[in-house]
């Protein structure tokens, strides 16, 4: 515990997830909010943009229920990079003035129906600052060697280094921020490994998955991959439509919703062809893009590559994560 901030300021603290249909990915930030107050004296509160409870709304009475005196917001987007959520949505639904135009509404009128037109009014009286999403933080890369080591545990054949190669595998989205978190984080650890790494999207963008794979094969004589999702909350992604795209698990076993979570194991396979589209919900990880979308996962396109493969664990309530959330909430209340 630190200095009692939260009774000389008046302070409360949000973190916003986007919210998920998936026990998963709420299990994952009702586990950060604990470990974050187990690491700090703050009156807190988890609030989630749409599916899961409390809203954003409620989770601000929350917060001024617990402490009457509070009387000012701090609101920690727990999303990895900026984009349509932390830019647009989120300041709409705290009540605050979006960062920039809204590319699927610009004159700002929301249709009835759509989730931001019917967002719960903020009843709290008193200030509320957004701050911006993690972003590249340098210690995000000391959870990704973490995320390697524990992988490596579950590996079946002895082979080294030089020819195991590292995929950072993030969402993608129509939006650049995604490419510019992801790239600077993939610059980052480049820069303190042996490996071979390579960077792949799930969706929306290039390299592909199976791109970055077939170009990290093509070019270095590799015996082993380890493939890592750069996302928050284990979910719909990280445990159904990026094991496919892998060849992890089979397409019919992923349209069945009925895997097992692949997280942590190894896999040798040979070459793979991804086969369907699948339309589903968000899963809580950080992404950022549009409410409503179709997942393609990349008809056609071929893994060539028959060697091992090890499929990390998301980020997830790391220490470390919890450790960049309370110093960013710190270092805005000491500019206060």
């Amino acid at each position: 515990m630190g200095s009692n901030l939260k009774s000389q300021n008046n302070i409360g603290v949000l973190l916003v997830s986007h919210g998920s249909s998936l026990s998963h990915a709420k299990n994952t930030f009702d586990e950060i909010h604990s470990l974050f107050m187990e690491a700090t004296d703050y009156v807190s509160e988890v609030g989630y943009m749409k599916v899961a409870k409390p809203s954003l709304s409620k989770a601000i009475d929350n917060i001024v229920s617990k402490d009457e005196n509070i009387k000012k917001i701090i609101a920690m987007p727990v999303f990895l990079a900026n984009g349509i959520h932390t830019n647009i949505d989120i300041p709409i639904m705290l009540g605050l003035n979006p960062k920039e135009t809204d590319p699927r509404f610009p004159d700002g009128n929301y249709p009835e129906g759509f989730y931001l037109s019917e967002a719960e009014p903020i009843n709290f009286k008193g200030d509320i600052e957004l701050l911006d999403p993690i972003g590249p933080d340098p210690l995000l890369i000391d959870i990704i060697e973490k995320r390697i080591a524990s992988a490596l545990k579950e590996s079946k054949i002895d082979t080294s280094p030089d020819k195991t190669g590292v995929l950072i595998i993030s969402h993608g989205s129509r939006l650049n921020y995604n490419r510019e978190f992801i790239t600077d984080v993939f610059n980052q650890y480049k820069s303190k490994t042996d490996y071979v790494v390579g960077q792949g999207f799930m969706e929306l963008m290039e390299p592909t998955i199976p791109q970055a794979v077939n170009n990290l094969v093509e070019n270095n004589d590799l015996d082993r991959l380890i493939a890592v999702p750069v996302f928050i909350a284990p979910g719909v992604h990280t445990r159904r439509d990026i094991p496919t795209i892998l060849g992890l698990i089979d397409d019919d076993l992923a349209n069945s919703h009925s895997h097992h979570d692949s997280s942590g194991h190894s896999h040798s396979s040979s070459s793979h062809s991804h086969g369907d589209s699948h339309s589903h919900h968000h899963e809580s990880s950080g992404h950022s893009h549009g409410d409503s979308h179709h997942h393609h996962h990349h008809h056609n396109e071929k893994i060539e590559f028959d060697g091992e493969v090890l499929y990390t664990d998301p980020i997830g309530a790391d220490s470390i994560l919890i450790k960049i959330i309370k110093e960013r909430i710190e270092n805005k209340i000491n500019e206060i």
